[in-house]
């Protein structure tokens, strides 16, 4: 996740997704749209504080209330660094709800085909999924 250690300062903006741990729902490089101070329920993708470094910003899926705070997962169960390691994230470090994400374009997206696909599914929103949600917290 960028915009490391930075306070929002709208009630929307844009992060982009570092590494694997929400795979296949985001992937490494895409763009988000973020709701900050946006309540969250089970299922939401959230932007919140690394409990551990706290100069560090993370996106996971809120699974569950707990005491002490949230439980948070990523969607690729093989990638570490969500609650399995960290335990609950207080309320304090949850800064807001995942609305929207874009997929950049490939540079190898060159053929029509390619671009009209691209142009399909580059920006979608992120809802919540209850499903997921569930299947995670079954774990």
């Amino acid at each position: 996740m960028t915009e490391q250690g930075r306070e929002p300062t709208a009630p929307f903006g844009v992060a982009e997704v570092a590494g694997p741990s929400m795979y296949p729902t985001l992937r490494h490089g895409d763009q988000l749209l973020v709701h900050y101070g946006a309540r969250v329920r089970p299922g939401h993708i959230a932007v919140l504080r690394h409990p551990l470094q706290q100069d560090l910003l993370i996106v996971k899926r809120i699974v569950e209330p707990r005491e002490g705070g949230w439980w948070v997962l990523g969607d690729n169960p093989a990638a570490e660094g969500d609650s399995r390691v960290f335990g609950a994230v207080p309320p304090e470090l949850l800064l807001g709800r995942v609305r929207a994400r874009y997929r950049p374009r490939a540079a190898a997206q060159r053929s029509p085909l390619a671009l009209a696909s691209w142009a399909f599914g580059a920006v979608r929103p992120v809802l919540c999924d209850r499903s997921v949600s569930r299947r995670l917290r079954a774990r």
